[in-house]
């Protein structure tokens, strides 16, 4: 069994403002690329399904509210927000690998923002991971990252030497370019399709990336072989219950079109627990970040930590 804490960027380094996420003259093209990924998704409506919650399995949704054309449900059993009717999952791996809106951001708005990025999340994003190995005593022969994105955390683990190896494992065309672009060893794969390519990792990460999944679950099976024995999971995620949300609901910036599932820190405990590992930590913000704009895409990455099979930690923000 593997550990997993759950904790948020929000608390970790400063706030990173939206002119920082996205600046001010990359926002119109960044605005008009996702609009036209989402287009293309309504456009295919007939391979939209309809799914039960993706936390608990409940099938008896309540609705929650609409945003971009496309309807949340809360399940009344744990509380999970969720997009149902959502994209089928041939039809969201297609908008992943051809997103006008991702390559714009690894072409564009990435590059401008990794020096504010690396500064306040990755770094303490880094130290984080390395205080956890500390405090549970995990080994650091090989560090795993699911969904890297631009690969500035990978990166900064590289760099670092605190770990033997570090592996990305990146799906997307643009982004697993990005990453190698930045030293960092990829795979170009699902964690659900990865093969021999790499062994058991002491240590797996995936920062805000299990909101965007089709199959949540699928993910997490696929993601616990991965796990040495003992060793750490790192998840983040947006808190469906997040004061955000209870006060804005749809006008939340948490709630997105890519935003497939808004877990909350019961249900995501849950969830990973579910999957074999034991909780250990779950962190949310506890402070509110001020939002003066709506910049959208693929900005944020999430953590969890590993039970002495294998264990988890992260955070739900």
């Amino acid at each position: 069994m593997s550990d997993v804490t759950l904790a948020t960027e929000s608390e970790l380094g400063d706030p990173l403002s939206e002119r920082e996420l996205c600046p001010d003259e990359l926002l119109a093209g960044q605005e008009a690329a996702f609009a036209r990924d989402i287009a293309r998704l309504h456009a295919r409506r007939e391979e939209h399904v309809r799914v039960p919650c993706p936390a608990c399995g409940s099938d008896a949704p309540e609705a929650a509210f609409s945003k971009y054309g496309f309807a949340f449900q809360r399940c009344p059993d744990c509380g999970t927000l969720y997009m149902s009717p959502r994209p089928s999952e041939a039809l969201m791996a297609d908008y992943y690998t051809n997103s006008e809106n991702y390559a714009y951001w690894a072409e564009h708005i990435f590059p401008a923002s990794e020096a504010a990025r690396r500064e306040k999340i990755h770094k303490p994003w880094l130290a984080r991971v390395l205080d956890y190995c500390e405090t549970f005593g995990i080994r650091r022969d090989l560090l795993l990252e699911v969904g890297p994105g631009f690969g500035t955390f990978s990166a900064l683990a590289t760099a670092s030497g605190a770990f033997a190896r570090v592996v990305g494992v990146e799906p997307t065309p643009e982004m697993a370019a990005a990453c190698r672009a930045r030293g960092v060893e990829v795979v170009e794969k699902r964690i659900e399709d990865l093969g021999s390519e790499v062994g058991q990792a002491d240590v797996v990460c995936a920062f805000e990336v299990i909101e965007h999944l089709f199959a949540p679950r699928r993910f997490l099976a696929g993601i616990a072989p991965r796990v040495a024995a003992g060793g750490l999971l790192v998840l983040s995620c947006p808190n469906g219950e997040g004061f955000d949300i209870e006060m804005l609901g749809a006008r939340s910036q948490a709630v997105d079109a890519e935003h497939v599932n808004l877990f909350n820190p019961r249900s995501l405990s849950a969830l990973v627990e579910e999957a074999g590992f034991e909780v250990l930590r779950v962190h949310t913000p506890g402070r509110l970040r001020r939002r003066d704009r709506a910049g959208r895409g693929p900005g944020r990455r999430g953590r969890a930590a590993p039970l002495p099979q294998a264990r988890a930690a992260g955070g739900v923000g």
